[in-house]
């Protein structure tokens, strides 16, 4: 006999039973909520992009490209790359067609994304991210606009000020040491990757290394808030947004960042750590066009957004999408059933029929698995009267009523 295919999904991604895709889709609508309260529009685009695009100056994130990318050559000779992140390819698309956009720009992304790496708490090979972007404007306003936006999605779970800090910090101002410090572009760069992994070290290592590169530790000690970031916490804080702060060692990893970035961190004991972040980027869009035009945004992934709700025991509880399971008594009340379904349907009550395919008993149970919280027993005395019993299968209830009545029942809980 031929060997049975594995049930198990690709390693590092998911299979969205009801339940998982129930979490997903608020996860979902919160986002694009939030996203369109600020007057950002909604895009998509394709999941594969050539693979030159996170080659390209710009772009440039060696472990990213040579790591962690799904790449393959299609049927054409084309190089081609599951897109890893959004923000390229929005820079792609807003050069496309620059000319046509008024500016500044508010654009916003749900997409899934794709990376080759060590699955792990808060981190798997694909996830959906929300992507919030403005472009065309310099004015450190669309920088906390923003964090605004991002600090809004997490009040828009449910979530306090003190269940989440928003560190900023500034490349420009990283930039600006290296060069204070006549650093190397080498030297500069790993001054840019030390910063970035400081969380991922203890104290002691990172200190070692700032020495190693001749970076005295007081430079980065947090005192000196940098004009942009300064500017930025001040709209911050004229928004009420009192739970930013300086951190010189949010750098993030890509390259294009070029002004004001920050990440947000989760403070609860159990999942203390980076959930999400984004910055400035004015660059980009020059790898597809002589006049560069602005940018700033974020990427927020769904992982550790559950992951942040998880511990704080913030999921929603699942609720099936059936109002009420009709169960026939035997084949003959199947059409009866079938006319009911319909009927309450018309009037907005989801309902599934079962086919008689199974005893009564078992069509019950298959109810309750499926977590419909309604049961209604179509017989012949039920059809002859007109009279029906709603079982509640939570409570045990049951509450009889005519056919009549029956929408409303559902509609009005």
């Amino acid at each position: 006999m031929k060997d049975k295919l594995s049930t198990e999904s690709y390693k590092g991604v998911r299979d969205f039973y009801p339940e998982d895709q129930q979490f997903l889709n608020y996860l979902l609508s919160t986002y694009r909520g939030v996203a369109k309260k600020f007057g950002y529009a909604e895009y998509h685009a394709s999941i594969l992009e050539p693979a030159e695009l996170y080659k390209a100056k710009g772009a440039d994130n060696e472990e990213l490209i040579n790591e962690q990318t799904y790449t393959f050559t299609d049927r054409g000779g084309r190089e081609v790359t599951l897109r890893p992140e959004m923000t390229p390819t929005v820079a792609r698309m807003v050069a496309a067609k620059r000319r046509e956009f008024g500016f500044p720009l508010r654009l916003f992304s749900i997409p899934n994304v794709f990376r080759y790496e060590r699955p792990q708490r808060g981190r798997l090979r694909e996830h959906w991210q929300l992507n919030v972007d403005i472009f065309g404007s310099e004015s450190f306003a669309a920088d906390a606009e923003i964090i605004q936006v991002a600090y809004e999605v997490m009040k828009a779970f449910g979530a306090e000020e003190n269940d989440f800090v928003i560190k900023v910090g500034s490349r420009a101002f990283v930039n600006a040491l290296a060069l204070e410090l006549d650093l190397n572009e080498e030297s500069a760069a790993k001054l840019v990757g030390l910063l970035d992994r400081k969380n991922k070290m203890d104290a002691s290592e990172f200190e070692a290394g700032l020495a190693d590169l001749g970076v005295p530790k007081e430079k980065l000690d947090g005192s000196n808030v940098p004009q942009d970031v300064a500017a930025v916490l001040d709209f911050l804080r004229s928004v009420g947004i009192e739970n930013a702060v300086f951190d010189p060692s949010i750098v993030r990893g890509f390259a294009y960042y070029t002004g004001v970035v920050f990440e947000v961190f989760d403070t609860h004991e159990d999942n203390n750590r980076a959930l999400f972040g984004g910055g400035r980027y004015d660059n980009l869009t020059g790898m597809f066009d002589n006049e560069s035009v602005t940018g700033v945004g974020f990427g927020m992934g769904d992982v550790t957004m559950h992951d942040f709700l998880a511990v704080r025991n913030m999921l929603p509880e699942y609720k099936a999408p059936t109002h009420v399971y009709l169960a026939v008594a035997s084949e003959a009340e199947v059409q009866h059933a079938l006319s009911i379904a319909q009927e309450l349907r018309s009037e907005g009550v989801n309902v599934a029929v079962d086919f008689c395919d199974k005893k009564l008993a078992d069509q019950i149970k298959n109810a309750a698995k499926n977590k419909v919280p309604h049961l209604i027993v179509i017989g012949q005395n039920e059809i002859a009267s007109g009279n029906f019993s709603v079982r509640d299968l939570v409570h045990g209830q049951e509450t009889p009523m005519s056919r009549a009545e029956l929408s409303s029942f559902f509609l009005n809980r």
